[in-house]
């Protein structure tokens, strides 16, 4: 048995503090309706509009967006291309799940609103999952997709002035 010195020790429960910090929100990625502020859902959420518009959005949404879609658009060429490696793509969905985590953590929507995002959280947590290889059939290219079609679902659905859909999210 390897016996770790201070420094060692340090950051092995700082890896291990850090892993089940991000181990909370993983799980919620996936299954990101059921991420609880208070409000009391009667029925499973939906993508809808409110009353024809677009949902009002916060700082830290439209932040955390704004750097998903940064993140997800540049590397769809690359994909399709099938040019991205797992290590690549595994990366690639660690910040993304990162900026998820934000978001969810910053959530000052009103409940009908953010209710809506959940669904496209979901659809992120899925994506990524396939991403990092955890969605059986699914493969990490389809799981990119998959993300960037949930940022062009916020996009519809969200009020966020200059926010731009990702045009390749085919």
């Amino acid at each position: 048995m390897k016996t770790l010195g201070f420094h060692g020790l340090t950051a092995a429960v700082a890896a291990t503090a850090l892993a089940a910090t991000f181990a909370s929100f993983a799980p919620g990625l996936a299954q990101a309706q059921s991420h609880d502020h208070g409000h009391d859902a009667t029925a499973p959420a939906k993508l809808s509009l409110d009353q024809g518009r677009k949902w009002a959005t916060d700082a830290p949404l439209r932040k955390g967006m704004d750097r998903i879609r940064a993140l997800v658009e540049p590397q769809l060429a690359a994909a399709h291309a099938g040019k991205l490696s797992p290590a690549q793509y595994a990366a690639l969905a660690s910040k993304v799940e990162v900026e998820v985590g934000g978001i969810v953590a910053n959530c000052k929507l009103e409940p009908k609103a953010d209710d809506v995002l959940h669904v496209l959280i979901a659809e992120i947590g899925a994506g990524t999952d396939a991403m990092n290889g955890k969605a059986g059939q699914q493969h990490p290219e389809q799981g990119l997709v998959q993300v960037a079609k949930a940022v062009n679902g916020y996009a519809t659905h969200f009020d966020h002035p200059g926010f731009k859909p990702i045009r390749s999210a085919q």
